[in-house]
């Protein structure tokens, strides 16, 4: 089930006297609100903010959070309220617009407001949205997302056709170690009509030792609507628990994302092409804990994802990325070249989805495979143990260079369903550099990040 929200923008300018000061300090809030459903004017609608807040030589969070209460006919009020820290410590700013027919705009422009520290105040304020200068970007940053529960699409695809491939997996890196996690679920119906079988393996990647993996299955496969099942495996919305050989794992995972389709949303609908991929929710979280020979790892607000794949096998040749960008910004790229005639002989395909500020870019997945108004489509040159993904859509390019240094890459061998082998090489702790340019009057860098031992990458040849 799909619903649609609501996103925006608001900057707001103003100043604060903390008590015990008699001067006042400049103020400026960069927020980003995030609703799960359209603005409702007549009625209440609640939305997340996050942002930065910079309060002259006291303050500049860049990791603000909050939430936004939207009442302006109900309630005749917008209220916020925004944890962030300042001096190492905790404060609220909570305060709220007071809509008034005879004044609207001064009313829903100025936002008085007062600092708490563990509910105790410690300052008040003004904040005023710049009309001006700031209604047109205010508006144009309106975007009404589509919602969905993530959920549904972790249950089995399969319909009982031979020569199917399904997988979930799930990839995650824990922050107080470093060490990479990686769950991988399969589903193997052969080609030639024989039982249907549930395979797969887990692995770590420590920063400081060998990698450790071991393979659990072949079992038979029986389905569960929830999701994999299989060999006391499980792979559900919200858990993921196993054993395989000395690795035992135990994990709650809490989306923290919307999904995200890195293949044309139709393919995983309609599965017309050889295979499409797709994360149902864009980033989560992991806690629990990780076992292997004498070690215990105990993962808390872990970094990761899963995503699940379904098709025919395992291309000709593919690369893959999930790169946790920090800030909510993730950017999921598959490049591969198909098994089918005609499309074998080509360069590969590339998919390339980056979600940044709550948006996702290019719009449309198509444009990075086959290309849109000549621009010319993205271009991956797969290799080992450095591989490339460039290209450019709309007034925005991008070049991606991950690496996957021998000591921390796992490989493994596939057998697909028409009994063919292919061979993955797989890093959770990758290396990746991320470069984001944009198009004004010359290239110039909009944003940049460097990944070390945290990027999670494979790839892939027969």
């Amino acid at each position: 089930m799909s619903t649609r929200g609501t996103s925006f923008r608001e900057s707001m300018l103003g100043t604060v006297r903390l008590d015990g000061e008699s001067r006042t300090r400049p103020v400026r809030l960069d927020l980003t609100a995030s609703a799960d459903r359209v603005l409702r004017l007549r009625g209440t609608t609640e939305a997340r903010i996050s942002g930065r807040i910079r309060i002259a030589g006291w303050a500049d969070d860049p990791d603000a959070e909050g939430e936004l209460e939207i009442s302006p006919l109900a309630r005749r009020r917008i209220r916020y309220r925004i944890s962030f820290t300042a001096d190492g410590r905790r404060y609220t700013l909570d305060g709220w617009k007071s809509v008034t027919p005879r004044r609207p705009l001064t009313s829903m422009t100025v936002l008085p407001y007062t600092l708490y520290e563990d509910g105790a105040r410690t300052g008040e304020g003004t904040l005023r949205f710049p009309v001006t200068t700031g209604l047109v970007p205010f508006l144009a940053s309106f975007r009404f997302p589509r919602r969905e529960d993530a959920a549904p699409l972790m249950a089995p695809r399969w319909n009982g056709e031979p020569g199917r491939t399904e997988v979930w997996y799930t990839t995650a890196t824990d922050p107080a170690t470093g060490t990479g996690l990686w769950l991988h679920h399969e589903l193997t119906a052969p080609a030639d009509g024989s039982e249907p079988y549930a395979h797969g393996w887990a692995a770590v990647f420590p920063q400081d030792g060998p990698v450790r993996h071991a393979r659990f299955g072949p079992a038979k496969w029986t389905r569960n609507e929830e999701g994999f099942v299989a060999d006391g495996v499980w792979a559900t919305p919200g858990r993921l628990t196993g054993t395989a050989g000395e690795l035992r794992w135990n994990l709650a995972e809490r989306a923290a994302d919307t999904p995200l389709f890195t293949f044309p949303r139709w393919s995983w609908a309609r599965p017309l092409l050889p295979a499409a991929q797709i994360l149902p929710a864009a980033s989560a979280s992991y806690g629990g804990t990780v076992s292997y020979d004498s070690t215990t790892l105990k993962l808390a607000d872990a970094p990761g994802a899963s995503a699940r794949i379904y098709g025919h096998g395992n291309a000709r040749r593919w690369a893959w990325l999930h790169a946790d960008l920090g800030g909510g910004d993730v950017l999921e790229i598959v490049a591969a070249v198909s098994m089918r005639p005609g499309l074998r002989r080509l360069p590969p395909l590339v998919f390339l989805r980056l979600r940044r500020r709550g948006r996702t870019w290019p719009r449309r997945p198509e444009r990075t495979a086959i290309g849109w108004a000549g621009l010319g489509r993205f271009r991956a040159d797969v290799g080992l143990p450095t591989w490339t993904v460039t290209g450019r859509a709309g007034l925005r390019r991008i070049r991606v260079e991950v690496t996957q240094p021998d000591e921390r890459t796992l490989a493994l061998d596939y057998t697909d369903p028409d009994g063919a082998q292919a061979v993955c090489r797989n890093s959770e702790s990758a290396d990746a550099h991320v470069l984001l340019e944009r198009w004004w009057g010359g290239w110039r860098t909009e944003a940049e990040w460097t990944l070390s031992g945290t990027a999670h990458a494979e790839v892939g040849t027969r």
